[in-house]
């Protein structure tokens, strides 16, 4: 073996290594017997004052362990293995007197020990801890470092400041498909009204009357005021009605309309009847609104949302109308008409582009008046959703000529040429950036022309020949009676380690405005301004947010006969701020309200 290349004498198999172990614990153990303690039976199982307990770790008394005798682990480090937190577990007392003094010498800095000194507690000294206690140990470890100088600012910041109380939320002109309402509190009492309950808030909705609720309701349940204000925000209207066809969302909804019976799609009297009808409720909504007894209804079709409003409303001097979304055909349509329409979001990205054009000259770039006219015809093109193009065609194809294929080459014909130069303006449609608003005299065109426009309704498809659906928070001519459906059910949340009750209330339908507005207020009182709403928004009309600022705010209009309530009537007079978003949550804390959109 001597011979052998790379052999080491040293070297030794890891089974005499382990044989050598055994051997010295062995002898070891014998030793130990014949030691003059080992004639004491109260000191015979003591361990010798030089052998570790178990490895590593620190040495121990004669006095301090009783029991086996350990064998020593041959892989141990102190290094990687023993922690300075096991250490204080094992030590005794005056051992950990001993640590506490060096600790106290090599410490922190003169400031930092004053401060901690006032606000440390005295700590008894601890005998021999079993591994149990060892998280015990470090919580207080933790408690003795809570000191002024070691808290962060931010730390400390909140605890400070009270956050901002919100008593009201932005205004929400969207649709809503469904509200899911949760709350600590139950909310059983708006389930299963009684009959008169139901009875009395259809009454006080069609007279408009308003019950006043005290500010604390112990009991919701047995608050019949409370319970029937609940079912009369409940209640709204619309036009046509038909019971085994949800009219309601009708944009995509074919799904919802397949399969169902629809004796009007191929009979051309039934159509021209229903349209007859729908022209009456149409024409009935736009004269209330024009009267201030409606504040606002909408009109949705299976292309597009339309949403009119009184005067007054969003700080606007005169009837406003809101179209979402549209397309280039229709926008032109409503030109040719002679209505004047603006689009609200397309002109705010021109404004923003003007802007930035703005400070960049102010900044002190120079650039050339060619690029600035450039630039400035293209806002204002797409405000008029056009791309300017000064090139005459011939020129565009001058190229073909010096190669001598122009004859073999097909000239675009001046419709694609249109079309290509408009190519921007086709870009926005079925968009939110497709929002078109109509103002003052203009409405009134617009009714005349929704009621001949032959492309309102559906001429193929599951909605073929079904006029679109209107929808109003108060009574029109030709209208029926609808309520949102409303079912409440209790549901366990987890929280922590156990669950919580907690209650939820689930309404589904058109949820307009006014409503949401009236539901909340109610759940306010009842819910003693602890809740959160879930809202599913009608995705087209979300953009009708979008508020366009006038240089005259309208005067304080009289809408008090408009027949929401008064509280309604107020917040949807102030200009909605969420832009072309809607709100998605609602969640009312210690009656300060937080929403996301």
């Amino acid at each position: 073996m001597s011979e052998q290349a790379g052999y080491s004498p040293s070297f030794k198999h890891p089974t005499e290594i382990m044989r050598m172990r055994r051997k010295r614990a062995r002898s070891e153990a014998g030793s130990f017997r014949g030691s003059p303690g080992a004639a004491n039976p109260g000191q015979g199982a003591s361990s010798p004052a030089c052998l570790r307990p178990f490895s590593p770790g620190p040495l121990f008394n004669s006095q301090s362990r009783s029991g086996g005798v350990k064998r020593r682990n041959p892989f141990a480090n102190i290094e990687n293995t023993f922690s300075p937190s096991k250490k204080l577990i094992i030590y005794n007392d005056e051992e950990a007197e001993k640590r506490e003094a060096e600790m106290s010498t090599k410490g922190f800095s003169a400031r930092l020990q004053e401060a901690e000194s006032s606000e440390r507690n005295p700590v008894p000294s601890r005998k021999s801890l079993d591994f149990s206690e060892e998280d015990s140990l470090f919580e207080e470890k933790e408690e003795d470092l809570k000191s002024p100088l070691l808290k962060s600012p931010p730390a400390i910041a909140p605890g400070s400041i009270a956050p901002p109380v919100c008593r009201a939320y932005p205004t929400d002109w969207s649709l809503k498909t469904r509200m899911l309402i949760t709350s600590p509190l139950s909310l059983n009492w708006a389930d299963k009204p009684r009959a008169l309950e139901e009875s009395q808030g259809i009454s006080q909705h069609c007279r408009a009357t308003f019950s006043t609720l005290p500010q604390s309701i112990p009991d919701p349940k047995s608050c019949f005021d409370l319970r029937s204000s609940f079912q009369q925000s409940l209640v709204y209207w619309q036009h046509p009605s038909l019971p085994w066809v949800s009219l309601f969302p009708r944009i995509n909804a074919e799904r919802s309309f397949s399969g169902k019976s629809a004796p009007w799609s191929d009979d051309s009297t039934v159509q021209q009847g229903l349209m007859n009808e729908w022209s009456v409720s149409l024409s009935s909504l736009y004269s209330l609104l024009k009267s201030k007894l409606c504040p606002y209804f909408y009109i949705c079709s299976y292309q597009f949302t339309v949403l009119f409003k009184a005067a007054g409303l969003c700080e606007s001097k005169s009837i406003t109308a809101q179209i979402s979304p549209t397309t280039r055909g229709l926008r032109e349509a409503l030109k040719a008409e002679g209505i004047e329409i603006s689009l609200p979001l397309v002109e705010e990205l021109r404004r923003s582009r003007d802007q930035d054009i703005d400070k960049e000259l102010d900044s002190g770039k120079e650039k050339s008046d060619d690029c600035c006219e450039g630039k400035e015809e293209d806002c204002a093109d797409d405000e008029d959703g056009t791309n300017a193009d000064n090139d005459d065609d011939d020129e565009d194809m001058s190229w073909l000529k010096e190669m001598g294929v122009q004859d073999k080459i097909r000239k675009p014909d001046s419709i694609s040429i249109q079309l290509r130069k408009e190519g921007q303006t086709v870009s926005l449609d079925h968009k939110p950036e497709s929002v078109v608003l109509v103002r003052g005299a203009d409405t009134f065109t617009l009714v005349n022309f929704l009621i001949n426009y032959k492309a309102l309704v559906a001429s193929a498809g599951s909605q073929a020949g079904l006029p679109p659906t209107l929808l109003a928070p108060v009574a029109f001519r030709g209208a029926t009676m609808q309520t949102l459906k409303a079912r409440s059910v209790n549901v366990k949340s987890q929280v922590g380690a156990g669950f919580q009750n907690i209650s939820s209330l689930e309404v589904k339908g058109p949820v307009m405005p006014s409503s949401l507005h009236f539901m909340t207020a109610l759940l306010r009182l009842s819910q003693k301004g602890n809740f959160s709403a879930s809202l599913f928004t009608h995705a087209p009309t979300a953009v009708m947010n979008v508020h366009k600022n006038e240089e005259q705010i309208a005067d304080s209009e009289d809408l008090s006969s408009c027949g929401i309530s008064p509280s309604s009537v107020k917040q949807l007079q102030t200009p909605s701020t969420l832009g072309k978003t809607a709100l998605n949550h609602l969640h009312m804390s210690n009656y300060s309200y937080a929403w996301k959109n």
